[in-house]
């Protein structure tokens, strides 16, 4: 079996996958520590792979450092596709597992993969399977947290799935300027790939892609877990 650990932020997401297949998602707040010997034990992992976005606790480093083979994602990791992004040290490891996935689940064709998380990305890989690179904009609770740092008066709200054209309150505005523009956004993004590749999938996901998938015009797959499926995929072409 194998172990995919996707460290953001705030939470740790975990996979098991029996070769490509994933199996069981847990997720945990860092602010946790989690028994990782138990999932590994209790799983009967015998390789793993792990990308953070922070510095990796050492009580995980030293649990994976048991198994037979613990793959960390960086700009150096063996890649099933090829990276031609131009500063490959600075380029966000879920990126690469969101594009690893795409290559896997849609060999050799275009695809977009946006991902919704802290901030919302795009990432395009082409029917070579080659990474060209993509775009990162603000994510949905970025975009709120900003109009209340940057104002006087704008209260921080949580992110709720609820907005209308015209909102009659604060609260409401403030989510109709996050979601729905945040939606149009998103469509106007596509379109533009769309003049320049026509044949192409277009793959949305993250913490944040319900909150937005419904409200998009374009045929999209929203695949869950996605970053887990590409960081499986990454090991698994490194074993």
């Amino acid at each position: 079996m194998n172990l995919a650990i996707d460290i953001g932020n705030t939470r740790t997401k975990i996979g098991i996958f029996n070769q490509q297949h994933l199996s069981t998602v847990m997720t945990f707040e860092n602010s946790k520590e989690i028994n990782l010997q138990e999932i590994i034990t209790g799983f009967d992992i015998q390789q793993s792979v792990i990308s953070s976005t922070i510095e990796i606790p050492e009580y995980i480093s030293a649990a994976l450092r048991e198994l037979t083979k613990n793959l960390i994602l960086d700009h150096r990791t063996k890649l099933p596709f090829t990276n031609l992004y131009s500063s490959k040290e600075t380029l966000g490891k879920d990126r690469l597992a969101l594009v690893a996935a795409a290559q896997a689940n849609y060999p050799s064709q275009n695809n977009l993969v946006i991902g919704c998380g802290t901030c919302i990305t795009f990432n395009f890989i082409n029917a070579k399977n080659e990474f060209l690179g993509g775009s990162i904009h603000p994510g949905l609770k970025m975009r709120l947290q900003a109009m209340h740092a940057f104002t006087g008066k704008l209260p921080l709200i949580p992110l709720e799935n609820k907005a209308e054209l015209i909102g009659n309150d604060t609260k409401s505005n403030m989510l109709a300027g996050v979601l729905l523009a945040a939606g149009k956004e998103i469509d106007g993004m596509i379109d533009e790939y769309l003049v320049k590749f026509p044949e192409m999938n277009i793959i949305i996901t993250g913490g944040d892609a319900d909150l937005l998938v419904y409200r998009l015009k374009n045929e999209i797959f929203a695949i869950p877990n996605f970053t887990l499926i590409g960081l499986n995929h990454i090991l698994e072409y490194n074993a």
